[in-house]
This record gives C-alpha cells, structure tokens and sequence, in this order.
C-alpha cells in the first residue's frame, strides 16, 4: 500500500464563543518540513500541535493554519489597559523638559500621555476553558483528513507504477530474439574486417580466444537477470502493508537506471537500443513520480 506525500484536510468546531478552524495541505519532501500558524490566543499551544502533526504525517513539506473566529453575537473586543507606570515616566520628561526650555506645560496634558507610544496597551487575549482541547480535537481531525487524501492519491501512483513496470518487463523479453542474431553478427563482422587485412597470418586458436573474450564483454544475460529481480522488488516493495516506501522505492528506481545504461551501453543493436530507450522513457516517468511517495 502506497501513500503520497500530497495531501490536504481540513476541520472545523465551535466553542461557546469561537469557531476553530484547522487546514493543512503538504506537498513532497525528502523530510518533514512543517510549518504552523495559530492565533495569538493558541501561542503556548504550538509544541503540542507540532507533536500532534508530526507524529502522523512523517515526512513532506507540510502547512498548518488555525483560525479563530468569534461567533456572531459574541463580542471580540479585546479591554485595553492604561500603562500607568509608562504615564508617570513621560509625564517627569515633560515637566523636565518644559523647565529646561522655559516653556509651560501643556493644559491638556493627560490628552498628550495617552496618545505617546505604550500609554494605552491591547491586553492579550486568552483562550476560554477548554478551547485548547477543541484546538487538539481539530487538528487531530484536520490530520485524518489530509492522511485520507494520502492514501486516496497513493492508490493512483500504484496505478501509475504497475503499467510502466510491467511494460518495462514486457520490453526485457523483447531484447532476446535480438540478443540471439546479435552474436553472430559481430562474430562475422570482425572476421570480414579481418579478412581485409592483406597478408595477415591468424593464429586460429589465439583469435577464437580473443572473439570469446570480446563477445563476452558484450554479454547481457546478467544484467537483464538484475534487472528483472529490481522489477519484481519494486512491486513487492510497493505492496508492502506499512506506507513509508518512497526511498526504498527511489532506491530501487535508481539500481534499474544503472541497469539499463549497461544493457544500452553493451547492446551494440539498432533494435536493442531502441528498446532501451523506451525503458529509459518509462524509468524516468516512474522516478519522477516516486518522488511523490511517503
């Protein structure tokens, strides 16, 4: 069972006074990479909701947004407080400066404190009792829909993968009847570029060595085996029952590429070569997209 990286979710609750809003969306990442945004009144919450998240989603690059609204009827008025030490502290600057340049101190003195900087001062707002369980209910909720859309997208990269795994399969029984004509092929082209060579003596016994030790250098046999097992592990890797392949999955992809190189490096045949790079095709489709995979 595969899982992507790509997902989203999203819930919602309302307290007596506010309606809780959590959305999260993630796209892939070779870690997690998790960013949160909460209102003012959930700031001490932030660890918690971290380990909520993290603990779940595992790996990609994953955002999480609360919102807070006040509902209708409920006044979301924050009491402003007067900074009177602030006050007291202008209010000696003023005296002293009024002094120092001979000028009067303002009639309307108390008009001027309150509009200096941290005179008046917004008083934090707190979350209600309980409202910070409603937020864990939330995100727990936002989580399990995101991990829905997970799993929902990664059952359409396995239906991605099995064709193009099973095709690049199909083209590795394709190499053989090539493979078998290939041989006798270059056995006769060395000997008609051999037999050019005026006044040339062959040593018969020494020259089938050396045509043995070439062709044998041209042999793909163990190559296509490799590649075959790298086929078969792919899928018994992707059925595994516990999501969290995507970098075995790479890994597997990668061993495959290296694979076919040889076999388009030792192949020596228009045909072969062809088939190759339609493997190459596929592989590179297969790589891009299990980047996407948990």
């Amino acid at each position: 069972m595969l899982m992507s990286m790509t997902g989203f979710g999203k819930a919602t609750a309302e307290t007596k006074t506010h309606r809780i809003t959590v959305e999260i969306k993630s796209l892939n990442s070779k870690q997690l990479d998790l960013s949160v945004r909460l209102p003012y009144i959930f700031r001490e919450s932030e660890l918690e909701v971290r380990s909520i998240v993290g603990h779940v989603i595992e790996r990609g690059k994953a955002d999480l947004l609360v919102t807070c609204e006040s509902l209708p009827g409920v006044s979301s008025a924050t009491v402003s407080e007067i900074n009177i030490d602030v006050m007291r502290r202008y209010k000696a600057q003023i005296e002293a400066a009024a002094a120092e340049l001979g000028t009067p101190v303002p009639d309307d003195l108390f008009r001027v404190l309150m509009t200096l900087p941290e005179a008046v001062r917004n008083a934090a707002p707190e979350a209600e009792a309980g409202e910070v369980e409603v937020l864990y209910s939330v995100v727990r909720s936002a989580v399990e829909g995101l991990m829905a859309h997970r799993r929902t997208e990664g059952t359409a990269l396995e239906n991605f993968f099995r064709p193009r795994i099973g095709a690049i399969a199909d083209l590795l029984a394709q190499i053989e009847p090539y493979e078998q004509e290939r041989v006798p092929r270059i056995r006769q082209r060395l000997e008609d570029a051999l037999a050019k060579i005026p006044a040339l003596e062959i040593d018969k016994g020494r020259l089938e060595q050396e045509m043995i030790f070439y062709i044998e250098k041209l042999d793909v046999n163990e190559e296509k085996q490799r590649l075959a097992k790298h086929l078969s592990y792919f899928l018994e890797t992707m059925d595994a029952p516990t999501p969290g392949q995507g970098k075995k999955l790479g890994f597997i992809a990668q061993e495959m590429g290296r694979e076919i190189n040889t076999l388009g490096s030792k192949s020596n045949h228009a045909g072969m070569q062809a088939i190759v790079v339609k493997m190459k095709d596929l592989l590179e489709q297969i790589k891009e997209q299990v980047l996407n995979v948990m």
